[in-house]
């Protein structure tokens, strides 16, 4: 396999633009996940029955390829960005919810008991108890669902959303390696940076844990 090497600053505008294209997509998919897994762990942790309905349903719609689900959103959304996010927001959904659930069980019993003796309301104790301890569990899942959001984008490349998936079509029409190249490094280094940037948040988050370091 030949490399042109020569073809990378020649199309660097045309690099920069795909990816941020790229995170213009993959990160409104983590946001959007983190806002409807958040409530729906908490309803899962604290209304046991509505638990395994919850992660089952979740599990199921994880099964679905990504293709068919943007193929069954085209008909209400059309080929547009939305698109694109609402699929890629259903698969981080999966482990946005799980981790989210194991977190908040994580937390030990006698931590809420304390807070309740206190006289913490409900929505206190788990703003100032239980999601902060139950931060490290569900910082997992942020970090997996965002590398896993940053690899899955090119897929949207189906619909012309694809960001640097683009390139990938773009080199195996043209039987041309060097785009394939150059989206599969650039995928990889903005899962790394995200992965560090999150990983750093959580560091900065959670002064408790330096400490007992």
């Amino acid at each position: 396999m030949t490399i042109d090497w020569g073809w990378f600053p020649d199309h660097r505008d045309d690099l920069v633009r795909l990816t941020l294209d790229h995170l213009s997509t993959a990160i409104p998919s983590v946001l959007f996940g983190i806002l409807i897994a958040l409530p729906l762990a908490v309803l899962a942790h604290r209304v046991r029955p509505l638990r395994g309905l919850l992660l089952g349903l979740s599990n199921v719609l994880f099964t679905i390829p990504s293709i068919a689900i943007f193929v069954l959103l085209l008909p209400v959304t059309g080929l547009t960005r939305t698109t694109a996010i609402t699929g890629l927001t259903v698969y981080t959904l999966v482990v946005l919810l799980r981790n989210t659930v194991e977190g908040l069980d994580s937390v030990p019993a006698k931590a809420r008991e304390a807070s309740k003796a206190m006289g913490a309301r409900p929505l206190r104790t788990l703003l100032t108890v239980e999601l902060p301890l139950a931060f490290p569990v569900i910082m997992a899942g942020v970090r997996v669902a965002t590398v896993m959001a940053i690899s899955l984008v090119s897929v949207a490349s189906y619909i012309g959303y694809g960001g640097l998936g683009q390139l990938f079509t773009d080199g195996f029409q043209r039987n041309y390696p060097t785009p394939v190249v150059a989206g599969v490094a650039l995928s990889l280094l903005l899962a790394l940076a995200a992965d560090a940037v999150l990983v750093t948040v959580q560091w900065l988050c959670t002064p408790w844990l330096r400490r007992r370091a």
